[in-house]
């Protein structure tokens, strides 16, 4: 017998523990090498933990819900069992007894039901385990799940927590005040349409407006320095570079990947960056060096439809601006009443930092540089 153990992996710097989200597999169950096993999920990040081996998973320690800490023991394979040609577990009689004979049993019952049943299930995602006496499954007894009423309890999770730790600490350590300003997205929108193509055809990567909220974000901190800062105990710290987060939503919760040094990237380059952080978001890759420190955060509740929101800032920073939907409004220009699509833009800021005039300044000026983005080419 060779038994190997499920080990969690080295948790980055300044985490101590995770916690166990998910089993993709089940006991008795055979695995390949580097199939995923387990999620473990840290305050910042989950972790995915792949088999070392190609085995019988024959032993799970640490159950949904636990605790772990760096190089814990959470499960183990037994690598000396192997599928046939006709991809069936072989399994002795020794090891029979750690296998789930009750997921086998809703397995062979799912197997044998009948075609209305199994339409019911599959529409309304239904867990047969809830259906009272197995042995015989109608559409009846499945309708009647239907109509009964269940409340569903979910543990809230490290990162859920950690999120809300957050926003509590900025709520009560702040003195946090958000100032409003529309943009006129007219500019930026007939440049993705003029060179939207070509840009794509370079670089095969599609041309968004993050890059430009970006750079025109650069271009504010430039002008009011006292929001590209951070606050510990009674210091307040200024940066002379420009790191800046994105907020991104992910199953687990919101999280603020870092762009570095935007100021030295290129249009190309940020587009580049921002699409590898939201792939890497969606597949649980990103680790604690994409997460960890930033000087300013953007936050777009635009992409699902807000029209205007006050959000919180990202302690220890200053401040944070706020994304909102492009509308088409009646708007007066040069005298003249027209319709642009118009955008919403809010800043949070530290009012114990930050004046409201140094504020006002910083808005003023991201908006300037969307509705002149030419302005970038001159940096002024």
């Amino acid at each position: 017998m060779s038994i190997i153990n499920i080990i969690v992996p080295e948790l980055p710097e300044s985490i101590n523990s995770a916690t166990i989200i998910i089993w993709h597999k089940n006991i008795g169950e055979y695995v390949s090498y580097n199939d995923v096993l387990v999620e473990v999920e840290t305050d910042k990040v989950i972790l995915e933990i792949p088999a070392k081996t190609n085995g019988i998973l024959v032993n799970i320690k640490s159950k949904v819900g636990s605790i772990v800490v760096s190089k814990q023991v959470i499960g183990t394979i037994n690598s000396s069992i192997n599928n046939n040609n006709n991809n069936k577990i072989l399994i002795s009689d020794k090891f029979f007894n750690k296998i789930n004979v009750h997921n086998l049993i809703i397995n062979k019952l799912s197997n044998n039901l009948s075609p209305s049943v199994r339409r019911l299930i599959n529409k309304y995602n239904i867990n047969i385990n809830n259906i009272i006496n197995k042995n015989k499954i109608t559409s009846k007894k499945t309708i009647n799940l239907l109509h009964k009423r269940t409340i569903k309890h979910i543990p809230i999770s490290n990162l859920r927590k950690k999120i809300a730790n957050k926003l509590m600490k900025a709520k009560n350590n702040t003195a946090m005040v958000t100032t409003f300003n529309e943009i006129n997205m007219k500019p930026l929108i007939n440049i993705k349409k003029k060179y939207g193509k070509d840009f794509q055809s370079t670089y095969g990567i599609k041309l968004g407006f993050m890059s430009f909220y970006l750079k025109a974000v650069v271009e504010a901190l430039k002008l009011v320095p006292e929001i590209n800062a951070f606050t510990s105990n009674n210091n307040i710290s200024y940066y002379n570079y420009f790191d800046i987060n994105i907020a991104i939503s992910t199953k687990s919760g919101l999280i603020t990947p870092v762009i570095k040094d935007v100021d030295k990237l290129s249009i190309y380059k940020i587009e580049k960056i921002i699409k590898q952080l939201s792939f890497k978001s969606k597949i649980n890759k990103l680790t604690s060096k994409d997460l960890i420190n930033g000087n300013f955060t953007i936050t777009n509740g635009g992409i699902f439809g807000s029209l205007i929101s006050t959000p919180i800032i990202n302690v220890p920073q200053v401040g944070i601006l706020g994304l909102h939907a492009i509308k088409d409004r009646t708007v007066v220009l040069d005298k003249k009443i027209i319709i642009l699509p118009m955008m919403y833009v809010a800043l949070s800021y530290d009012h114990k930092i930050i004046d409201g005039k140094e504020a006002i300044k910083f808005l003023l000026k991201i908006k300037d540089i969307i509705e002149n983005p030419i302005k970038l080419l001159f940096n002024y």
